[in-house]
């Protein structure tokens, strides 16, 4: 799923939504505290300086504890989370309402008190904690006395412990719970409410990637149909870009039909050429050929070099054409492979003697290496051959005086595997992905009088025997060509002999 474009949207979407309802429910529950801090400091700001004006906390620099006593106890009956502390003028703690134990802190920082008591004080303001040395917490602060010299501070702790965590406050306030709530359900439908329109939305794109898809499929014959989906009339650049590449689908398979057609009558005209050819080349060969066993002395040296030179280009073109006739089959489909058990050992035995006289004349020797028990393959002897005489003069001319040419058949399970390999100048690296293409010569311009062709005819062989060949080579360290044929299958071999 995350796979399509509806899922991308649908993680980054649900992503989205839960970074945001994190963000809400604490934003809401942080401005909530705020909130609920700047009420109570709000509301109980003159608590203290009430509490002063009405009783001496102080008197005659002793502490009056009747009137601690009662002010403690008033403020117990109203609100029992109220906490009252008596500070001398540094901020040491002199008595307090708070159980015996829990106070931690003997003295308590002047700074907030004296911010609060500023008339231009910006609330909440959070002061020390008498119970915690690490928390802070709202109050309500005065100086006692109201007027007169400074003996001390009344400062009154606004909320007990009880309420010093965010669960205890959204535990504690039902509209904080019903806000929140509301909240994260409006986040929910609005989320479920746009995977639904994504989903709307994505739908015709997803169904313009299958009509994609499907033309691919195809092989681009079939064109895609997308008008009764679209909105012709002006739609949105879903539409426009289905309403393009339906059009684009017809225009392509109208060039491919007509490349198509081109290649057909450019493979017939190949075929016919080169089969035209064939008889008046062969003819021009024998009379060329003729002239030179017939003429002896009669001819300068010039003409006899003359003679033998065009003999030798006659050759070359009667080459040629025969390959293009045998390609322009290939391309064409037509060539046709006659399969029959054979003894590969005994064919490449007689294309290395029929070669034996070129490479005597290169000075380079040809090897065989097989065994005599050999199995029988599959395959059509002719076509095998050709190819087999492409590879083995392919080596000849590009190997060194002194140099060697193998030709290995090693049997293996399902078949024989073979190989033809030289210690001649090699293939680059950048030539080797282009040497099976027609007409094509490597870099280093050592063609040899090749036409270009044979390697393309030999792979196209091969690969009409549901086969494949490979080539491994480097510069200046031989090369080697490897190819499999299919061992006939056969419960005895004696009676294909036979």
């Amino acid at each position: 799923m995350l796979k399509t474009l509806y899922g991308k949207i649908v993680l980054i979407l649900s992503g989205l939504f839960l970074i945001i309802g994190l963000l809400y429910i604490f934003l809401s529950l942080f401005t909530t505290r705020l909130y609920i801090q700047e009420g109570a400091q709000r509301l109980n700001h003159d608590l203290a300086k009430y509490l002063v004006s009405q009783m001496p906390f102080i008197k005659d620099g002793k502490i009056n504890e009747d009137a601690l006593r009662q002010s403690f106890d008033m403020l117990m009956k109203i609100n029992h989370n109220i906490e009252v502390y008596l500070l001398d003028p540094e901020g040491n703690i002199l008595s307090y309402s708070a159980p015996e134990g829990k106070v931690k802190r003997k003295s308590i920082s002047l700074t907030p008190v004296k911010r609060f008591l500023k008339k231009s004080a910006t609330l909440p303001i959070l002061g020390d904690d008498p119970r915690d040395s690490g928390r802070q917490k709202v109050f309500s602060a005065s100086t006692i006395p109201l007027d007169g010299p400074l003996e001390g501070y009344l400062y009154i702790i606004l909320g007990s412990e009880e309420y010093d965590s965010i669960a205890q406050i959204l535990r504690g306030n039902y509209i904080l719970r019903l806000s929140t709530g509301v909240g994260a359900a409006g986040l929910i439908f609005v989320f479920i409410t746009g995977l639904f329109l994504f989903r709307y939305l994505t739908g015709r794109l997803r169904g313009l990637a299958l009509a994609m898809n499907s033309f691919k499929q195809s092989d681009f014959h079939e064109p895609i149909g997308l008008s009764h989906h679209l909105n012709k009339g002006g739609g949105d650049e879903i539409d426009r870009l289905g309403i393009i590449f339906e059009e684009m689908s017809h225009r392509i398979i109208k060039q491919i039909n007509e490349i198509r057609q081109v290649d057909v009558h450019r493979r017939e005209l190949v075929s016919n050429v080169s089969h035209d050819l064939r008889t008046p080349l062969a003819s021009l060969q024998g009379y060329i050929e003729t002239l030179l066993l017939k003429g002896g002395d009669n001819f300068t040296q010039e003409q006899r070099l003359y003679l033998e030179t065009a003999l030798k280009h006659s050759k070359r073109l009667t080459k040629l054409v025969s390959e293009l006739f045998e390609l322009a089959k290939l391309d064409a489909r037509q060539m046709e492979v006659h399969f029959e058990p054979f003894h590969l050992g005994e064919l490449v035995q007689d294309i290395a003697n029929k070669f034996q006289f070129l490479a005597e004349k290169k000075k380079v020797s040809i090897e065989t290496n097989f065994s005599e028990s050999l199995p029988f393959v599959f395959a059509d002897i002719g076509l095998i051959e050709g190819a087999l005489q492409n590879l083995i003069d392919n080596a000849i001319q590009h190997t060194q005086a002194g140099g060697a040419v193998g030709i290995f058949l090693s049997p293996e399970k399902t078949g024989i595997r073979v190989q033809v390999r030289d210690n001649g100048c090699g293939i680059s690296r950048d030539d080797i992905p282009y040497i099976f293409d027609r007409f094509y010569h490597a870099r280093d311009g050592n063609h040899s009088g090749s036409t270009g062709l044979g390697l393309a005819i030999t792979k196209g062989i091969i690969e009409l025997h549901g086969s494949h060949i490979e080539v491994v080579s480097a510069l200046n360290a031989g090369t080697t060509f490897t190819f499999f044929l299919p061992r006939y299958q056969s419960e005895s071999i004696t009676e294909i002999s036979q």
